[in-house]
């Protein structure tokens, strides 16, 4: 499930492949903007933010975000009908599937429309005091909801937000006011992101060997991995929960 780390590391790879070299070829498959054709134009710079990317293109920049099954791929494969957008520079193709979004804005003012997003976990921006504080606005509110809203700190998607809950041992209904450390919460969400940003496995665990990198998120019915327990879910709401109903209260 893409989220901030997936993000950040989906764009150090186009950035890699991309910045610095003249497209060949743009091939936009979205109505609204397939007459764009930025060819012969030099990529400058690939960036996220939270969970949106930007592949900026002289004084054009693609944005782009994957929502729940979007992906950008470095690939030599064929287009389907997933294929949202082909960029090529010489013998390099990107290959855009499935984003959830993808619009081509002017460079000068593409951050405008992430202008409203929290601090950016991975980002040149993160001020953990921002978040805590924005964290902390509404005491009533869920952790769980309080987390996967953007504008408290962009990044974090389902499966970091129920791997938060458990490690800090709060269950994801329980009120922001309840927490009795916001800024350990807010400094946690960092961490894990942070060691994950720079490969595909997420692991929240420590443990990295197959199967055992996540501590509760899509293991219900399973044993809790500090305790025994089983893991408890919820997927009546919009985004299944998952927790430890002895670890965490």
């Amino acid at each position: 499930m893409p989220e901030g780390d997936t993000v950040f590391h989906t764009a150090a790879t186009l950035r890699r492949a991309l910045a610095g070299k003249t497209l060949t070829r743009c091939d936009v498959r979205v109505p609204r903007f397939a007459t764009v054709d930025l060819t012969g134009q030099v990529v400058d710079d690939v960036l996220s933010r939270g969970k949106h990317l930007f592949i900026r293109v002289r004084a054009a920049s693609i944005h782009s975000h994957l929502k729940m099954d979007g992906s950008w791929r470095v690939s030599s494969r064929s287009a389907d009908h997933r294929t949202r957008i082909i960029l090529e520079a010489g013998d390099v193709r990107v290959v855009g599937v499935d984003l959830g979004l993808l619009e081509i804005l002017d460079r000068a003012d593409d951050l405008s429309v992430v202008a409203h997003l929290g601090p950016d976990l991975l980002g040149d921006d993160w001020d953990a005091g921002v978040a805590t504080r924005n964290l902390s606005a509404d005491p009533d509110r869920p952790i769980g909801e309080a987390l996967l809203d953007q504008r408290v700190m962009a990044g974090i998607g389902n499966v970091y937000c129920n791997e938060l809950c458990f490690v800090s041992g709060y269950l994801p209904t329980t009120p922001v006011g309840k927490v009795g450390d916001p800024l350990r919460l807010v400094s946690r969400a960092r961490d894990m992101l942070w060691a994950n940003k720079s490969r595909w496995n997420r692991c929240t665990t420590g443990d990295t060997r197959p199967g055992r990198q996540l501590w509760v998120y899509g293991r219900a019915g399973q044993a809790c991995r500090r305790c025994g327990t089983l893991i408890a879910s919820d997927n009546t709401g919009e985004r299944v929960a998952y927790w430890c109903p002895a670890c965490q209260r």
